[in-house]
């Protein structure tokens, strides 16, 4: 089985629209980069499946000539987990817009407060090194 250029272009550009859309900071755009991944994982899907062939049930093709159901299967079930993050993702939208009246995801409080943390911790370090290297260089010249 061998895949046309066309298709893995098509693919391609899907998943990175929709893998810029996710990193974005905007609510709407994570809901739009959710939607279009999930389209490409479809379209990937179908796509493996290869070309279209005989229904998959024993007695009406023949067992070369038969259909792979499996796509089709992971296919349907992309669609599910793709419309279930979609409306979590809009109900956390309008909660957002009826709370703040706005959609945009801020940064965590907790998290610059560790991050600052940790920034005076390794400045804590340096400035030990530094007063253990001049402890050395000064014990080097008493000897």
């Amino acid at each position: 089985m061998t895949i046309n250029l066309t298709m893995a272009l098509v693919l391609a550009v899907l998943y990175s629209v929709g893998f810029y859309l996710l990193m974005q900071r905007s609510l709407m755009r994570i809901l739009l980069g959710i939607v279009i991944l999930g389209h490409g994982s479809n379209l990937l899907l179908q796509t493996a499946g290869g070309p279209p062939a005989g229904a998959a049930m024993i007695g009406t093709t023949p067992l070369d000539e038969m259909a792979d159901p499996l796509p089709q299967a992971m296919a349907l079930t992309a669609i599910v987990i793709t419309f279930a993050l979609t409306t979590f993702l809009l109900a956390l939208a309008y909660r957002s817009w009826t709370l703040l009246g706005h959609d945009e995801v801020r940064d965590d409080v907790e998290d610059r407060r560790i991050q600052r943390m940790e920034r005076r911790l390794a400045e804590s370090e340096d400035d030990s090194t530094e007063e253990l290297a001049k402890e050395a260089r000064g014990l080097g010249a008493e000897r």
